[in-house]
């Protein structure tokens, strides 16, 4: 299967992939989550081709995942805003850093802390109804009837 087949298949993480999989993507979110919203600074800080850093901009305004907004008239200049479309991609963000941090890393660049207590943040899903932690383990796949 293409990667730009992911987007026909019934599925959410085929579905996801097809938007937010492109190299570059995520580290264009990174930088988004980080406060950058301009052109230039996604382009110097990442090093990306203007080709490159284009498509990946048009890809995810067109998703609805970040919204491009006029700052300048003469010359014309645009940021590129998190929607909340966008904002709802964080914990994937938090959870592949931690991936990175726990197998890439000797040491972790970067370390979450939660503002309420200023301690150490870790991204772990929990149950929506009462709250406890779950892993993969814990957890069950209910298909919808259409899924097959």
């Amino acid at each position: 299967m293409k990667h730009d087949e992911l987007q026909d298949v019934y599925c959410s993480v085929a579905r996801t992939w097809s938007v937010i999989g492109e190299r570059w993507t995520m580290m264009i979110l990174r930088e988004c989550f980080r406060g950058e919203r301009r052109y230039d600074h996604f382009r110097s800080k990442l090093g990306l081709g203007s080709n490159v850093l284009n498509d990946r901009l048009r890809v995810l305004v067109a998703e609805g995942i970040l919204d491009r907004v006029r700052y300048q008239e003469r010359p014309a200049r645009y940021e590129y805003r998190l929607t909340t479309k966008g904002a709802d991609l964080y914990p994937v963000l938090v959870a592949l850093m931690a991936w990175g941090d726990r197998y890439e890393n000797d040491v972790p660049p970067v370390r979450l802390v939660h503002r309420g207590c200023g301690h150490a943040a870790e991204p772990r899903p929990t149950c929506a109804h009462c709250g406890e932690p779950v892993g993969w383990r814990d957890m069950t796949a209910e298909f919808e009837p259409d899924a097959w």
